[in-house]
């Protein structure tokens, strides 16, 4: 840990290795911590309360060494080293001893000096591995380079959580019309099964039109067809057991249970058709929200509860999952919409009268909400940051210098018809700063 809650961050994903400075707040880090891995348990043990003594980068390769000193229950000295391996699907984390020999690692990787026990030794590199920069690089620009990574990485995760939202949303919305598909099929199944109702009642009444001249051939019974203008004589096939009155009596029986069984049927899918109809209407609409990324209602398809309303004397904290929440160095919450459709929910329904609220002169982007519950006087600090922040997330984040508006949120109005993040100021004051982080501190969320 470095001061201002300033900690090195690491990540040995194989897809996207990568090591730099993040801010959080402790209690940020410990509620996005999950189960202790073994090797956590090992740095516990044996790196814990010890001092870092060097960083070294071993030469021409993506592999970093923190060299750390301690001492152990017995008040021996101890040295362990950290090696940190940011080589792609070698990537990984282990601790080394004193003799250099691995004691744990955070995955298992392949190769000579890559398994516990064996005295270790970084990764063979590619051929065609590209070139890797010098320390002396790669500290040039490191205070505006870690909080870029760092929001850019947070950008990909909420991206990442994003597309798996929808993808959960379109799975669900694909398995509600499956399962309808298949009860059509089954429902089309038992109505053949039934057979036609009509064609029944018809050989029921040959049957009996026929009684005194019908012909038996087994399992076949011989009859005028009174139906057809010809007359011509037809088969109908019966149970050689049953006298023709009685086989008549079962075709009548089993045109009823057709007769009724069509009726019940296409009720039903026409029920189903409907519902069919409903969710592809559903589906296209999805596929609007993907594309306009709101997950809001990304969550509402895949039925997430809604909160417990709150009693009036509590406070209103929610953060909306469409702002980015950040805290100046002054300590005060700054939120950061996202899309057009997230800048009026944070403008319109999140902001209070006297928060102090901004937005790029002169670029499309982000609204950005000052919190200011106990109604204190912004810091010009805060007020900086924040302004540094809307300049950031506009389109005008490239340009050395951007100007951008600010004023209290009471002054911000909501056109009639406007679309959506199109807003009117009656009142507001300019500043011009650097499109950047600054130092404000993105909340993990």
């Amino acid at each position: 840990r470095l001061p201002n809650s300033s900690y090195l961050f690491v990540s040995v994903e194989p897809g996207n290795p990568r090591v730099y400075l993040i801010k959080r707040r402790m209690r940020d880090l410990e509620r996005a911590s999950g189960n202790p891995s073994p090797l956590s348990l090992l740095l516990k043990k044996h790196v814990s309360g010890a001092e870092l003594t060097a960083v070294e980068q071993v030469e021409d390769e993506r592999v970093l060494m923190f060299a750390f000193s301690g001492s152990d229950e017995f008040g021996n000295v101890s040295r362990f080293t950290l090696a940190t391996q940011l080589t792609g699907v070698s990537a990984n984390l282990l601790l080394l001893d004193a003799d250099s020999r691995i004691l744990g690692a955070a995955r298992q990787t392949a190769g000579e000096g890559q398994q516990a026990g064996d005295v270790y030794a970084h990764p063979a590199r590619r051929t065609n591995s590209a070139a890797v920069p010098s320390s002396q690089d790669a500290q040039i620009g490191r205070e505006k380079l870690s909080p870029r990574l760092d929001a850019e990485d947070l950008e990909r995760s909420e991206d990442k959580r994003f597309h798996s939202l929808a993808g959960s949303a379109r799975g669900k919305l694909a398995n509600e019309i499956a399962k309808r598909q298949k009860l059509t099929q089954k429902l089309n199944g038992d109505l053949s099964n039934h057979g036609d109702a009509d064609r029944w009642k018809r050989f029921g009444d040959l049957l009996l039109a026929n009684v005194g001249n019908a012909v038996r051939e087994g399992d076949k019974v011989r009859v005028t067809d009174y139906f057809d203008d010809a007359t011509p004589e037809i088969i109908i096939e019966a149970d050689e057991n049953d006298s023709i009155t009685e086989a008549a009596e079962k075709f009548f029986k089993r045109y009823t249970k057709a007769r009724n069984a069509a009726k019940a049927i296409d009720i039903r899918l026409g029920s189903i058709a409907a519902e069919l109809k409903s969710l592809e209407v559903r589906q296209e609409r999805l596929e609007e929200l993907i594309e306009a990324k709101d997950e809001s209602a990304m969550a509402e398809f895949l039925g997430a509860k809604k909160a417990p309303a709150r009693g009036s004397g509590q406070k209103r904290t929610e953060v909306s999952p469409g702002t980015r929440s950040f805290v100046s160095s002054d300590g005060f919450e700054i939120l950061v919409g996202k899309k057009a459709k997230d800048n009026d929910f944070l403008t319109f329904r999140i902001a209070k009268s006297l928060d102090t609220w901004m937005h790029a002169a002169d670029y499309p982007g982000s609204h950005v909400v000052i919190r200011n519950p106990n109604r204190k006087e912004v810091p010009h600090g805060t007020l900086l940051e924040a302004a540094q922040l809307a300049a950031f997330y506009s389109q005008g984040k490239s340009q050395p210098k951007a100007a951008v508006h600010y004023t209290q949120k009471k002054f911000v109005n909501k056109p009639k018809g406007a679309a959506p993040g199109l807003v009117s100021l009656a009142s507001f004051k300019t500043i011009l700063v650097e499109p950047k982080i600054g130092g404000a501190t993105l909340k993990a969320q």
